[in-house]
């Protein structure tokens, strides 16, 4: 009988649409529509596009929804937004998944990457969560600052003085690793200032024997307390 039957309301349909979807939500079945704006930036790319393949460890996990954040866009910048405290993130393997992502140059994956490890390493108990990591996550920032894209190299660079800002002395078992790189692009004179003040932050929080490790690699090297 028709009195027996009840139409639903659309509100069900509504709260789906209205409600936020979380990054590791599965929609493989489902691909945006592309906009007008996607041909004016061809470096953004689709990470659920059916011809997209991830190039990288990163950006697979990205598009699995392993990266537990993701980019808001912003009228003046862009945010990262968690799905959780990043306090309650394990570093292992976010830390080093987001170290990989830097070496990314398509967008969203750079934003991500960058962003993601730099708030990740501000999170209180940073640096005893960091420390067990050095090992794994130094020959990746190494990878970085080895790249032949300067935008790459610069990521790796910041990641790197960062840190260092979080574990301190215990990095400096691991600089030496590291130098080879930025002694050669200290010859370019667009990235001179900046790998300065990157090994004086590396010497700041590192300490006084951060500088003989330094001048082993970079014999010019001027230390801040002289």
């Amino acid at each position: 009988m028709s009195s027996g039957i009840q139409i639903k309301p659309k509100t069900a349909v509504q709260k789906s649409k209205t409600s936020s979807p979380l990054p590791c939500s599965p929609e493989p079945t489902i691909k945006p529509q592309p906009k007008p704006s996607d041909k004016l930036n061809p470096k953004t790319i689709d990470p659920f596009g059916v011809h997209s393949r991830p190039p990288s460890p990163f950006a697979a996990a990205y598009a699995k929804g392993d990266i537990p954040c993701r980019l808001v866009h912003g009228s003046v910048k862009h945010r990262l937004q968690w799905e959780c405290l990043p306090e309650t993130v394990p570093f292992d393997p976010l830390l080093i998944t987001l170290a990989e992502g830097l070496r990314e140059t398509k967008h969203p994956y750079t934003f991500v990457s960058k962003e993601g490890f730099k708030e990740l390493l501000m999170v209180e108990g940073a640096a005893e969560k960091a420390i067990p990591l050095l090992p794994r996550l130094v020959p990746v920032l190494k990878a970085a600052l080895a790249h032949l894209d300067d935008e790459v190299f610069g990521r790796g660079l910041d990641a790197l003085v960062q840190l260092s800002a979080a574990v301190g002395p215990s990095l400096n078992d691991h600089i030496k690793h590291l130098l080879t790189n930025l002694s050669r692009r200290l010859m370019d004179k667009k990235f001179r200032e900046k790998i300065t003040v990157a090994l004086q932050k590396l010497e700041q929080y590192g300490g006084k024997a951060t500088v003989a490790i330094i001048k082993s690699k970079i014999p010019t090297y001027s230390s801040i307390s002289s």
